[in-house]
C-alpha cells in the first residue's frame, strides 16, 4: 500500500492533492505530473510513502531538475514506485556501468550527532541488489537539505520516522491541507 500526494506552493499558501502513480513510470513522468500541479512554476513537493517502510520526496521548482530524497534506499528499491526515484544519478552510478558506485552518503552512524561506534554491522538492513544487479545501500539517500529553505532542516529530515509525511507537512505549514487529502 502506498500514499502519494502533491503539495504545490501558491501565493495563497500550500495546495494539496492526492495523486495516483499508476501512469507514472519514470522520474520524468513524475516531474511532469508535479509541474502540472502549478500554474506559475512555483515549488511542488511530491510525497510518496510505502507501507510505513520508506518515504520519498521529489521537489520541483519550475524548470529546474528535480531534487530527490529517499528515507531508505534499500526498502525503496523493493518498490516499483521507489525505483522511479532511485535514478542512476542518485545512486552515483554510470548508466553504462551499473556496478560503479560513487560515495553516496556518509552512513557510518556518526552523522548528525549520533553516537560514534556504530558500524555497518550494527544495521538491521544491509545493502541489496537492484533488478539490474547494482548495489543499493540501506538508509537515507539523496538531498537531505531538500526542504531546508522551507523550514525542515537536514538534521530534522534525517531524524523522521514512519509518520514522516505528517511531520514534514507540519514543518512546511501545510498540515491542514495535506490532512484533507489523506
Amino acid at each position: 500500500m502506498y500514499f502519494a500526494a502533491l503539495l504545490a506552493r501558491t501565493e495563497d499558501g500550500w495546495k494539496a492533492s492526492d495523486t495516483e502513480l499508476d501512469d507514472v513510470e519514470t522520474l520524468s513522468d513524475l516531474t511532469d505530473l508535479a509541474r502540472e500541479a502549478t500554474v506559475d512554476d512555483d515549488t511542488v513537493i511530491v510525497f510518496i510513502e510505502q507501507e510505513d517502510a520508506w518515504f520519498g520526496l521529489v521537489r520541483v521548482d519550475g524548470e529546474e531538475d528535480p531534487r530527490i530524497y529517499v528515507s531508505d534506499a534499500a526498502a525503496a528499491a523493493r518498490s516499483s514506485y521507489g525505483e522511479i526515484l532511485l535514478t542512476d544519478e542518485l545512486l552515483g552510478r554510470d548508466p553504462e556501468d551499473p556496478d560503479a558506485l560513487e560515495e553516496l552518503v556518509d552512513l557510518d552512524g556518526t552523522e548528525d550527532g549520533e553516537p560514534d561506534g556504530e558500524t555497518d554491522d550494527d544495521n538491521d538492513e544491509e545493502e541489496i541488489r537492484a533488478d539490474d544487479g547494482s548495489v543499493v545501500p540501506a538508509g537515507p539517500l539523496g538531498e537531505a537539505a531538500v526542504l531546508a529553505d522551507l523550514g525542515l532542516s537536514e538534521k530534522e529530515l534525517l531524524a523522521l520516522g514512519t509518520d514522516a509525511l505528517a511531520e514534514i507537512a507540519d514543518a512546511l505549514g501545510a498540515a491542514d491541507v495535506l490532512e484533507t487529502v489523506q
